[in-house]
């Protein structure tokens, strides 16, 4: 399975941006869809899971009420709404695909946000 980012990008504080993570390869609605990011200098941080069939979502305590995490099983797809963005959002934001014992990364999209 291949993962591509997309949708970062340089924002004021308090803006919105929305990331998409495009899957090839395999069969994407047998994923369960993960967001995570990674700021300069820190660790990796889980952001966001959603679950195969896009019913049930979970989010860190830092984006809950601000990010949504959504995807279109028809179109491999799974997005993540980002509002009310801080300075502290700033970080490279990867997604993840795991089914069972397998996992899959895709090479990040940056996001910046000007305080």
């Amino acid at each position: 399975v291949q993962l591509v980012e997309s949708g970062g990008g340089l924002v004021q504080s308090g803006g919105s941006l929305r990331l998409s993570c495009t899957a090839s390869g395999g069969t994407f609605s047998n994923y369960v869809m993960s967001w995570y990011r990674q700021a300069p200098g820190k660790e990796r941080e889980w952001v966001s899971t959603i679950d195969r069939a896009g019913t049930s979502t979970d989010y860190a305590d830092s984006v809950k009420g601000r990010f949504t995490n959504s995807r279109d099983n028809a179109k491999n797809t799974v997005t993540l709404q980002m509002n009310s963005l801080k300075p502290e959002d700033t970080a490279v934001y990867y997604c993840k695909a795991v089914m069972w014992w397998t996992h899959y990364w895709g090479k990040g999209t940056l996001v910046t946000v000007s305080s």
